[in-house]
């Protein structure tokens, strides 16, 4: 359509001044604490409940005896809280006790053909022969293993000898059957009952054979009394190895099998792999990872990757489907940063490959045929474990829940198990997230270090507000008060006493601190209002899940805790327990006093900051900054009008860009606002008037 005239007339045009920007990029909480799995120290991200589970467990057995219960941490009751209230987003940070190593767990062998030997267990029976022939020998030793006789000879040529070890023990590899070889006096070859073991005989030996080639058979031995022989020889290569990106032995399935082929060690935090088939001709395979508690006849399947090749020039090589990185934790204190090793981004949750040990490069040869020194490098159908993994998590009872003692350990963790984590988490590039928690770090008593640390990076980051914990249970109003007064920080909140609920994986009735629950009121109040309203009162303070608070509150109670800068959880009638303040720990009275503005300064400065790096060695010229303007004055007004703002000024011109500033390759901008208040403190007066009175206008 002409947008200009040329002859004389008339033209309409229109200009939308109402389109609002696109929002900042979103960003979640952060929760930092304790998980059944999991590497330590690498925050990861997680966009459902379901999805926490999977990488880092809820459930685990504390205590011991007849008193050992199932339990959660902490940690995994506030992310449940936060995605049931709507929250799409959580960046975790596994802590586990510094005095304890932490490892991954490795599959066991994943065989191929190539170098398979068989393993076996030979013995000389070249002295004993004449002996073990003639009628009357009862018994006889060959290598310390001793033997009873058994049957009758009436005969060189025609009576079968049998010999049992003569030791109750008397086992291969703890197989249940007795260990049976029959020998004719011409040393005929016999047949033993035992499972996975075979057997033959010369008029030299008597050896034992696994009836699997590989080095599996080498964990045979037959034992008599206190002597033990063992079987050697089997080998074979290990195509592959995979590792679990989880840390801790809870993550080992390797052990025995029950009667219906399930891992008696197998549960739903570990896993076991399984190779489908294998096609020598095509050099392909499939891997699936299953969880360790499924049965193989009811597999189940977490995950199945298809047509993976050996062959490293290929698209589907194993590395390059599955990955290899693993993030590594470098450095130390303030100094401290994550490296990644490995060539390829991981597409599987679980596991990674940690080396592959038989690669087939150009598996096909010109004719399009598999190359005859490739195909026995092809893992064989089978299934397999993990093994091998270090580091126990806590199990202990007495300082869960309510039993935290904050003086001296959390949730089985001392203090400075956090250090680490909570300065990866001040790198703001890197890290994205608006709250952070740290459920069960009490503040009060010995753990003030790490949150003192928490508290100087968040404000050196500027975009994140800290729910912080204050007391331990069965504290008291002057204690939490006491404790509030040593911290003066706008990017805290801190919310009192502690709260019951039934706790969700396991049903239990716990008592936990406010932390674990007000990020998820935090964004429910996000859903169904703004960032900048407050997450208190009647319509968005709610904590639906709350069986009971540890103290109902008076109204004088809330008066002096608000007086003390903390925010009550109160209890109201036919409104049940909610929060019930809207206060920062700042100690000056101003607007960032109030948690509401905190955090609309955070969401302000998340997107202006966007904005502005999109700016970067850009031009500094007038259609650079209107270009700045021409996206945050829109913005600025949307969130005016979503009430978040009563006024707003945007200056990015000649008047704060000057030439010196310029000459620095400086660029300047002022963002100038007035926040929108909260009315915390209605007043209502009745005015009696006489009768005939005129009422004011």
């Amino acid at each position: 359509m002409a947008n200009s005239l040329i002859s004389p007339g008339s033209l309409t045009r229109e200009k939308d001044s109402t389109q609002i920007t696109s929002p900042p990029a979103k960003v979640g909480a952060a929760v930092v604490g304790p998980t059944v799995k999991g590497k330590p120290n690498i925050p990861t991200l997680v966009t459902s409940y379901s999805e926490y589970v999977a990488k880092f467990g809820n459930k685990f057995t504390s205590g011991s005896g007849a008193g050992a219960v199932e339990s959660t941490y902490l940690t995994s009751i506030s992310a449940q809280n936060y995605f049931a209230n709507g929250g799409n987003s959580l960046l975790v940070t596994r802590i586990v006790s510094r005095s304890t190593d932490f490892s991954a767990a490795t599959s066991s062998i994943i065989n191929s053909n190539e170098g398979l030997t068989t393993a076996s267990l030979t013995l000389d029976i070249t002295p004993f022969h004449n002996e073990a022939a003639s009628v009357g020998s009862s018994s006889f030793s060959i290598e310390g293993i001793t033997f009873t006789l058994t049957g009758s000879s009436g005969g060189t040529n025609t009576s079968t000898i049998i010999y049992f070890p003569s030791a109750s023990s008397a086992a291969v590899s703890a197989q249940s059957s007795s260990a049976v070889f029959g020998v004719s006096s011409s040393i005929a070859p016999y047949s033993s009952s035992l499972q996975n073991i075979s057997s033959s005989v010369s008029s030299t030996n008597i050896t034992y054979h696994a009836i699997n080639a590989g080095i599996g058979g080498n964990s045979f031995s037959l034992v008599s009394g206190s002597v033990t022989t063992s079987f050697s020889g089997g080998t074979n290569k290990n195509a592959f190895i995979l590792e679990t990106l989880s840390h801790g032995n809870i993550l080992n399935s390797t052990g025995p099998t029950g009667s219906s082929g399930t891992l008696l060690s197998g549960s739903r935090d570990n896993f076991r792999w399984e190779i489908v088939n294998p096609n020598s001709s095509s050099g392909i395979f499939n891997l699936l990872i299953r969880r360790g508690d499924d049965k193989p006849n009811s597999p189940t399947i977490l995950e199945e990757f298809r047509n993976l090749s050996l062959d490293p020039k290929a698209s589907n090589y194993i590395t390059k489907i599955i990955g290899d990185q693993v993030q590594e934790v470098r450095g130390s204190g303030v100094d401290v940063y994550l490296q990644p090793t490995g060539s390829y981004l991981n597409s599987s949750k679980y596991i990674r490959i940690k080396s592959v040990n038989q690669n087939t490069p150009d598996y096909f040869d010109n004719n399009g045929s598999a190359r005859d020194i490739y195909t026995a490098s092809i893992p064989m159908a089978s299934s397999g474990t993990f093994g091998d993994a270090t580091g126990d998590i806590y199990v202990g009872a007495n300082t869960l829940y309510n039993n935290i003692n904050s003086s001296t350990k959390t949730q089985g963790l001392t203090f400075d198990s956090y250090t680490t984590a909570i300065n990866l988490l001040s790198n703001k590039d890197e890290f994205k997230y608006n709250i952070i928690t740290t459920p069960g770090l009490i503040y009060q008593g010995g753990l003030q270090t790490p949150l003192n640390t928490l508290i100087d990076n968040t404000e050196d980051r500027g975009d994140a507000i800290i729910v912080l914990d204050l007391e331990a249970y069965s504290s008291t109003i002057t204690n939490a008060i006491g404790t509030a007064t040593n911290i003066d920080s706008s990017y805290v909140a801190a919310y009192w006493p502690w709260v019951q609920i039934t706790e969700p994986d396991t049903g239990q009735l716990v008592w936990i601190p406010s932390s674990t629950l007000v990020p998820g009121t935090y964004m429910n109040n996000d859903i169904v209002g703004e960032p900048w309203f407050a997450a208190a009162g009647v319509k968005r303070g709610g904590l639906d899940r709350v069986r009971q608070a540890e103290r109902k509150l008076n109204n004088t109670d809330r008066d002096t805790l608000y007086v003390g800068k903390i925010n009550s959880i109160a209890t109201l009638p036919k409104r049940g327990v909610l929060l019930f303040g809207n206060k920062t720990l700042q100690t000056a009275k101003s607007s960032l006093d109030r948690v509401n503005v905190r955090r609309l300064l955070i969401e302000l400065k998340n997107y202006i900051t966007q904005v502005a790096d999109n700016l970067v060695f850009e031009q500094n010229t007038t259609a650079t900054r209107n270009t700045f303007l021409s996206t945050i004055n829109p913005y600025l007004e949307s969130v005016q009008q979503r009430q978040g703002l009563y006024a707003f000024r945007v200056v990015m011109d000649g008047s704060n860009n000057t030439n010196d500033v310029i000459d620095r390759n400086e660029l300047i901008g002022a963002i100038h606002v007035q926040p929108t208040r909260t009315a915390e403190f209605i007043y209502l007066d009745f005015n009696i008037l006489p009768t005939g009175a005129t009422f004011p206008s």
